[in-house]
């Protein structure tokens, strides 16, 4: 029976994990601040502690999840931590598996990680450039040295960065925009034709596990999207269905937002999130035979995804 280690096990996408591996014949124990009755756990608060030494004894398969990754336009003030979390403990996680014959390391980075993101175009794993933000700078040096440990041991290490992830229990800008349409606040947007790419939380949690028994995705980068590319206009939509809506047939002019985005550097960086291009390409996951099984284009999912 195959022991796996979680960090990360409480967050959106650790809960669906655990779901899926409770299917599997495996023992899943999770590397976490607060310990969970249903699964063996090992203390550590990666902003205070160091890994413990024996964290990772006869463990084959580690997921590492945790992260720091708050959303804010402002990040410097707390760089220090974003550094701690995403960098520091990711090393010492991984160097600490080494040392302890774990067979596969998978680690889940972000998109911010490639750098800024180019409007009308979907990047790949080959468009890298410097990562805008101390979010997207920490995952990025966290998978350049996660690369060098595995250049130097035989420990299978994947790297997994997705793209904006919604499905049950979502949070953050996306909760934020569904509780606003179901409220009726949150205003009808322009059709900018911008692109964003997005992927439903199961068939992330499905590429984590690909990629975990895939020997060609070793010492890979991959990106993962549902393969479609939607403008905020779209998604709009699709959460008014979602809500069983009807969609406004008028919507806020784009000069509007335009205008509101000059008034400070914190709206003008909502404005960009909320209208901006984020576009990926997951076509070298796909080579290797992947295929997602959820979009929001099917109205059913849509409504299960966002209200479950």
């Amino acid at each position: 029976m195959k022991r796996i280690l979680i960090t990360g096990a409480t967050g959106f996408v650790g809960r669906r994990l655990l779901k899926s591996l409770d299917l599997l014949e495996s023992e899943v124990c999770i590397l976490s601040r607060a310990i969970n009755s249903d699964y063996k756990t090992i203390i550590c608060d990666f902003e205070q502690d160091e890994v413990p030494l024996t964290a990772l004894e006869s463990i084959d398969t580690v997921f590492h999840l945790a992260g720091f990754a708050h959303d804010m336009s402002n990040a410097s003030k707390i760089k220090d931590l974003y550094y701690k979390i995403n960098v520091n403990s990711t090393i010492q996680l991984a160097k600490l598996a080494v040392q302890s014959g774990v067979k596969k390391f998978i680690f889940v980075s972000s998109v911010k990680a490639g750098g800024v993101a180019i409007p009308g175009k979907c990047l790949s794993e080959n468009d890298q450039g410097e990562p805008e933000g101390v979010y997207g700078k920490t995952k990025r040096e966290a998978e350049l040295k996660l690369l060098e440990i595995s250049q130097n041991s035989d420990m299978h290490v994947s790297i997994v960065r997705p793209s904006l992830v919604y499905g049950p229990g979502v949070k953050g800008n996306l909760k934020l925009m569904l509780s606003g349409i179901e409220r009726g606040w949150f205003p009808p947007l322009p059709d900018v034709r911008n692109l964003r790419s997005m992927v439903h939380v199961d068939d992330l949690v499905r590429s984590i596990l690909f990629v975990s028994n895939n020997k060609r995705a070793n010492r890979e980068i991959f990106i993962v999207t549902d393969g479609t590319p939607y403008s905020s206009r779209e998604i709009y939509k699709y959460m008014c269905k979602a809500l069983k809506k009807r969609v406004p047939k008028w919507y806020v002019p784009f000069f509007i937002f335009s205008v509101i985005s000059y008034m400070n550097s914190s709206i003008r960086y909502r404005v960009n999130k909320l209208l901006g291009d984020e576009c990926y390409s997951s076509k070298k996951l796909q080579s290797l035979g992947f295929k997602t099984h959820k979009s929001l284009e099917n109205f059913n999912e849509t409504y299960k995804s966002f209200k479950e």
